[in-house]
This record gives structure tokens, C-alpha cells and sequence, in this order.
């Protein structure tokens, strides 16, 4: 066997050790000129370069970017991949929504090759924004998790996915049956569950649209399969959570009927989260399911603002998505802008700290990945992201005028994008690079 090839990376390095809610200043690990080496595409160690150039082997060659930020890759907890073409379509609430937008974008994913176009584009609009791990919703076609798993392994990334689980108050175009349901799924769990860096999640829409025999079915699918993950939706709009207690009315809320088909556990992630009561966040933190936060979707839709202080103290897993299309934005920079101000409304605070924690390992720990990604602790993979404090001229400026970290990463982001993104690698190898036009 050859010598394990190594890597080094030298610049301005952030990364996190823990929730900065819970450990303050001690969550965060910065080295203002740091040496990131990777074996093989893991973290080997991270730290001061002057303490470390000394260990690189002769033939080693630094690549060095200083003057640039060096984190963990984004984690993106949320996201339908089969909505990319309608970001951005005007003048709807939750379930209209549905109707008039989502619906028939979706029924396109019948088609193969429209699935396979709209999952390579995604992918790489993942990447030119720095997000290098995604839980994402396809479609009910089965053909739209082989496109979606296909494009993120082709590009080496974190994916967990899985086909929508749909059998009433929807279109009948996309509407499945308990029989395909289970076939469906269980022939997508043996083709792609644990293949490379793929994962598979059962995936019910949302209570309204699964029967009672088909919500028992992914209680089941969750269940018999070691590893898999579940993601739904809950209590992301007032109509809804009304519809949801005429559906069901012997439940004692929304999450209850997930609770009662034995859809709450460990990799369980739920999106929005927003009308739940304490008893209802109390349940999710025993159980170990996480909470996605969306706010550039919940403030699109209307939907209501996101409760992270309840959330944190009755010790729930939180990570953000940018729930595209619904959200407005694949750049987790600007998802946690939004984020910022979601909380403001509330008289709740959201450091830069803590809002690139969400951004990265507390994302991880949301998906049970903190082992693999998230940060730069020694064995780890090693995505990350370059981030050019200067990529405007507006950022640059405020950045200059910055005297602390804290200040630089908030100015990052408030007035951060995709722009910021100078280069994404997975596993150490480039992804994405972005062509230099500074100052725009």
C-alpha cells in the first residue's frame, strides 16, 4: 500500500467543540493562522500552523490561504430538491401553497431525465453555497431518490433522502397506495441506503397527506431498518395544525400522531416546529428527534417565528434548513440573517457563534453525524469551505473596520451569500471554486 497522501491547508481556521448556548467561548476553536491537515480525507489535526507546519511531511506542499476563513462545510437539515424551479413564486400561505406551486413542479419528477437535471443542478447549487451535507425531500416517484442519490454520489456528498410517502388529500397524479408505498420504499433503502456517503429517510409529507395504514407503514420502515432516518413536517401554519386536529382527533397534538405511528427516535428530523406547545418539545428531546429551523420559508409563507429558546431549554437537537423552494435562498449565510431576525422578534438573541455552530456541527448532531462531519476534531471528514471575507466590497469594508472575531463573523452573516463561498471541498478534494471578481 502507498504512503497515505497528506494535505494542508494554512489560513484563518473556525470551527466548533460544542453549543455555545451551553459552553460560551470554550464551544469555539479559532486559530487566527491555523494548519488544517488531511490524510486521506480526514482531519489528521488542526491548530496553530507554527505548531504544526513542523509535522508535514517533506513532500508536502501548504496550500495557503490566508486572508481567507476556513470552516466545516454547511450542514443543511431541510430542503426539497424537487422545488428548485419554484423558488420564488409569489403570494401564497402553506397550503396553497401546496396546490397552486409544489404539486405540479413535482409531477414532473415522473420524467427520469427531468429528475436527473434538476438533481445535478441542486447539487451544485449546494455546493457553490458551501452546504456540503443535505437532508433533502424528493418526490413520490422513485425515480426522483435515484436521481437525487445519484448526483450527490457522482459529487461525493452527504445526502440522506427519501420518496414522499402520499396517499390522500393530494393530486391523484401523486398520490401512491400502501402497496407501492412499501415496495417502493424498502427496494430504495436496499439500492442506496448506506452506499458511499448516502443515507435513506422514510419520508411521510406530512400527517394530512398519509392515511392511518400509511403513517403505521413508516413507523415500521423507520423502525426495521437500523440507521435509517424519518423526516416530516410539523406544526409550520395555523390552517394546518387545525386540519391536522380534524384528521385526527383523538391525538393531543400535532407531534402526537407522529408519536403514536413510532415516528419520533433518533434521526428523526422535523421541519418548522413552530406551534408546539412545551409537553410537544419536551417529547421530542426524550425521544432524540430534532427540530429543522427554516426562517427564510417561515417568514416567505407567513408561517409564524421559530421558538430556539424554548427549543434549547427543554434540550431539543436544533439544525437550520434553508427548506427551499419555499425558502428563498440555498446560501445558509443568508438562512441565518433571516434566522437572526426571526429570533429579534422574540426578544431573542443569535450570536454569530451560535448561528455558525447551527450552521455546522450543531447541524451535525441534528442528523446523529457529529462523529463524521461538522468539525475539524482529528478523524473527521474533511468538508469544508473557504470563505473570502472580502468577496464585496461592503463586506470587505466592514470587515476591516471589525475588531473582534465575533464582529466579523456577524458581519459575514448579515451581509454574506453565496459570493463569500471561494471554495468547497469534500472529503479535501475541490468541489466547487469560484473564478475571482472581487469587490462586486
Amino acid at each position: 500500500m502507498g504512503t497515505p497522501a497528506v494535505r494542508a491547508l494554512r489560513g484563518e481556521i473556525v470551527h466548533f467543540l460544542a453549543d455555545p448556548a451551553d459552553c460560551g467561548a470554550a464551544a469555539l476553536a479559532h486559530f487566527a493562522d491555523g494548519l488544517l491537515i488531511i490524510r486521506d480525507g480526514r482531519v489528521a489535526d488542526c491548530g496553530p500552523a507554527e505548531q504544526l507546519l513542523g509535522q508535514l511531511p517533506a513532500d508536502c506542499t501548504v496550500d495557503d490561504q490566508r486572508g481567507h476563513l476556513i470552516m466545516p462545510g454547511f450542514v443543511d437539515t431541510h430542503v426539497h430538491y424537487a422545488q428548485t424551479d419554484i423558488i420564488a413564486s409569489d403570494g401564497e400561505q402553506l397550503l396553497a401553497w401546496l396546490e397552486k406551486y409544489t404539486f405540479p413542479a413535482e409531477r414532473r419528477f415522473a420524467d427520469p431525465a427531468h429528475a436527473a437535471e434538476v438533481a445535478a443542478f441542486f447539487c451544485d447549487q449546494l455546493l457553490r453555497n458551501g452546504t456540503t451535507t443535505a437532508m433533502s425531500f424528493a418526490t413520490v416517484h422513485a425515480q426522483s431518490v435515484d436521481a437525487l442519490f445519484a448526483a450527490a454520489q457522482a459529487r461525493r456528498m452527504r445526502m440522506i433522502a427519501g420518496k414522499v410517502l402520499m396517499d390522500r388529500n393530494c393530486p391523484d397524479f401523486l398520490r401512491d397506495d400502501a402497496h407501492s408505498a412499501e415496495t417502493d420504499s424498502r427496494a430504495l433503502i436496499a439500492r442506496w441506503h448506506g452506499r458511499d456517503r448516502l443515507a435513506y429517510a422514510v419520508t411521510p409529507r406530512f400527517a394530512p397527506t398519509s392515511s392511518s395504514a400509511q403513517m403505521a407503514l413508516a413507523g415500521r420502515l423507520y423502525a426495521e431498518h437500523p440507521g435509517v432516518y424519518l423526516q416530516s413536517h410539523v406544526a409550520e401554519n395555523r390552517a394546518e395544525v387545525a386540519w391536522v386536529a380534524e384528521l385526527y382527533p383523538q391525538a393531543r397534538s400535532y407531534l402526537d400522531v407522529y408519536d403514536h405511528y413510532g415516528q419520533l427516535g433518533p434521526r428523526s428530523i422535523y421541519a418548522h416546529c413552530i406551534w408546539l406547545d412545551d409537553s410537544d418539545r419536551a417529547r421530542m428531546a426524550a425521544t432524540g428527534a430534532a427540530m429543522s429551523f427554516c426562517p427564510t420559508s417561515n417568514l416567505f409563507l407567513g408561517s409564524g417565528l421559530f421558538d430556539l429558546e424554548r427549543a434549547h431549554a427543554l434540550g431539543v437537537r436544533v439544525g437550520l434548513g434553508t427548506d427551499v423552494g419555499a425558502g428563498t435562498s440555498f446560501s445558509m449565510l443568508t438562512t441565518l440573517n433571516e434566522a437572526y431576525k426571526v429570533l429579534q422578534l422574540q426578544g431573542q438573541k443569535l450570536s454569530a457563534a451560535r448561528a455558525f455552530y447551527l450552521a455546522t456541527l450543531g447541524g451535525a448532531r441534528s442528523l446523529y453525524l457529529d462523529e463524521h462531519i461538522g468539525s475539524f476534531a482529528p478523524g473527521r471528514e474533511a468538508d469544508l469551505i473557504i470563505i473570502d471575507p472580502a468577496a464585496t466590497a461592503l463586506l470587505a469594508r466592514r470587515s476591516a473596520a471589525a475588531q473582534t472575531l465575533a464582529e466579523r463573523l456577524f458581519a459575514l452573516m448579515m451581509l454574506g451569500d453565496e459570493r463569500c463561498i471561494a471554495e468547497t471541498r469534500i472529503l479535501g478534494e475541490t468541489a466547487f471554486r469560484r473564478p475571482v471578481e472581487r469587490g462586486a
